[in-house]
C-alpha cells in the first residue's frame, strides 16, 4: 500500500475511534464521581451547562470541583473532554494526562484518557502521537 493511502486509512480509523469514544459515557457509572456531595453537585451543574450550551459555566463548575478534590481523575477527564470540544487541544491533552496520573489501576478511565489524548493530537496534526495514544488506549484492554 502506498504511503498516502496509509495516511488516509489512519485518519479514517482514528476519526472512527474518536467518534466511538464520544458515544461512551463520560465516566464509568458504577460509582459516583465523588463521595463529596458538593463535588457531585458541581459535576452535575457542569454537565447541565454543557447540555445547555454554556461551556464556560461548565468549566467554572469543574474548576471549583477541582479546588475541592484536586486529585480526582474523573474531574480532570471531564475538563479534558470539555477542552477538546472547545478546540483547546493542548490543554485537553494535559488534563487527560493529569487524569491518568491520578487514575491508579482504573483501566477504563485510563483508556478513555488515552483516547482523548489521541484525539487532541490528531486535531493538532500529530498523527504519529495520535496513533501511539490510541495504541495505549487499546493496550488497556478495551
Amino acid at each position: 500500500m502506498r504511503k498516502p493511502h496509509r495516511v488516509i486509512l489512519f485518519v479514517m480509523t482514528a476519526s472512527l475511534l474518536a467518534g466511538c469514544a464520544g458515544m461512551l459515557p463520560s465516566a464509568p457509572e458504577d460509582r459516583p464521581v465523588s463521595d463529596n456531595s458538593a463535588v457531585v453537585a458541581l459535576m452535575d451543574n457542569a454537565r447541565n451547562d454543557v447540555a445547555g450550551g454554556k461551556p464556560d459555566a461548565a468549566v467554572a463548575s469543574l474548576e471549583r470541583a477541582l479546588r475541592i478534590e484536586p486529585r480526582n481523575p474523573r474531574l480532570w477527564q471531564e475538563l479534558a473532554r470539555l477542552r477538546l470540544q472547545q478546540g483547546q487541544y493542548q490543554q485537553a491533552e494535559g488534563m487527560a494526562t493529569r487524569s491518568n496520573s491520578w487514575a491508579g489501576d482504573n483501566k477504563l478511565l485510563r483508556a478513555e484518557n488515552w483516547r482523548l489524548i489521541g484525539e487532541a493530537r490528531l486535531k493538532r496534526g500529530d498523527h504519529q502521537g495520535a496513533q501511539a495514544a490510541f495504541d495505549k488506549a487499546a493496550a488497556q484492554g478495551n
